[in-house]
């Protein structure tokens, strides 16, 4: 009897069941490890897409107070998007300790309208640098920028500006001094609430006096106060050279002088012997206020000192009664010299009775009152007069190397 061939085909499907078992978990790791590295490479594409959606949206934010965007003034520092969300590094180039968390809101807000991101982390710092001053004079090493504070004329509250100017740079963070310039009549003692006299360590230099976190130096803390100075020009050039030069500040960000009025000696030796980095200039909105600003102006502009800007005081009255508002000087006339000269209103002030009495009882308004709107305005004002300040030339004159040559 003839026996059917047996077929090979069982055999076959034997082996391959064989060797599909021996073989299976290696196929099925690299299958399972290709598809880990699609994944991977899809979050890292996913990733990058979200960090150029979210620096977009901010580098084109306009900042108020440099009235740039971030990514023009390189305030945006980075972003970084990976599993535990976005965060974002932001340092800008003026103290902003009270407006920062104003700054995250609104770039929060823009991320969830632009970018559809929440819950963005924002590290805000500022970093103040020194500026350039005028050719042929050199800035001093422990002072990165000076800020002289003029009016034209005398009585439209330029040391009450200046004392709360210097207060409120300081409440955004920076390290500030305030020098008293008016040595006829000085007035920043009484009203940073500092009386005695500075001490010397060496019997060479002062120790600047201390209040509120702001150093200070005037002729008043050396003199009695009800003592008249009967001094000429040469006198009273010498001795604010002296106040500057000879008082040991501690490394300062900036220095606030307070200017005498007018356009006499003491401006000018401040615009030729001292490094202004800029000036500000107060005024009331009469006219006759406004034509001796003018001439302040014109000074700094012949000496080339940066004009930061115009602060209105006394833009209007509010009647401490009833809150009725009344434009008892004029209206206006601040912006109008602004814009007339091509530069920029940093604020206007109210003219308070509370503004007087807090001065008067050497607590100025912006320690008197930190929560008010007077106080808001002079942050502000001293935001943008930082912020104008730091798009100005930078000074890189302490980066450089001293040369020393020795006879050998």
């Amino acid at each position: 009897m003839d026996c059917a061939p047996v077929s090979s085909a069982p055999r076959i499907s034997v082996i391959v069941a064989i060797l599909a078992y021996m073989f299976m978990p290696d196929l099925t790791a690299c299958i399972q490890a290709g598809s880990g590295t699609n994944s991977e490479t899809s979050d890292t594409m996913d990733s990058d897409a979200l960090k150029s959606s979210v620096e977009a949206a901010l580098g084109a934010y306009v900042e108020p107070h440099m009235n740039a965007t971030l990514a023009e003034s390189g305030a945006l520092k980075s972003v970084k998007c990976d599993a535990s969300g976005v965060a974002v590094e932001i340092e800008l180039p003026f103290p902003a300790m009270r407006y920062r968390e104003t700054l995250i809101d609104e770039l929060s807000q823009l991320l969830a309208d632009k970018a559809d991101v929440t819950g963005a982390t924002f590290d805000v710092t500022h970093d103040i640098t020194a500026h350039s001053v005028q050719k042929g004079v050199k800035r001093l090493d422990n002072i990165k920028n000076i800020i002289a504070v003029a009016s034209g004329k005398g009585g439209v509250g330029k040391s009450t500006t200046s004392v709360n100017l210097a207060l409120a740079l300081s409440a955004e963070g920076a390290r500030v001094g305030l020098l008293d310039a008016d040595i006829y009549g000085p007035s920043q003692p009484r009203m940073m609430g500092v009386s005695g006299q500075p001490e010397s360590t060496d019997g060479n230099t002062l120790e600047p006096m201390e209040n509120y976190g702001v150093q200070t130096m005037s002729i008043g803390f050396i003199v009695e106060e009800d003592t008249p100075m009967i001094w000429r020009g040469p006198m009273v050039t010498q001795a604010l050279e002296q106040l500057l030069n000879q008082t040991r500040w501690r490394d300062l960000d900036y220095l606030v002088i307070d200017l005498p009025p007018g356009t006499g000696d003491t401006q000018l030796t401040l615009a030729q012997k001292v490094p202004v980095s800029g000036a500000i200039i107060v005024t009331t909105p009469q006219d006759i206020a406004l034509l001796d600003a003018r001439k302040g102006l014109k000074m700094f502009e012949k000496v080339d000192v940066p004009i930061l800007g115009i602060v209105e005081n006394m833009s209007l009255h509010v009647c401490s009664q009833c809150g009725h508002h009344e434009h008892i000087f004029g209206e206006g006339g601040g912006s109008a010299l602004a814009q007339e000269a091509g530069i920029n209103l940093l604020g206007s002030l109210p003219l308070e009775m509370g503004i007087r009495l807090q001065a008067d009882s050497g607590r100025p308004t912006v320690v008197a009152e930190p929560d008010s709107t007077t106080t808001a305005i002079y942050r502000e004002i001293a935001r943008h007069a930082a912020a104008r300040l730091s798009k100005q030339a930078k000074d890189y004159s302490a980066s450089f190397p001293k040369i020393v040559i020795q006879n050998t």
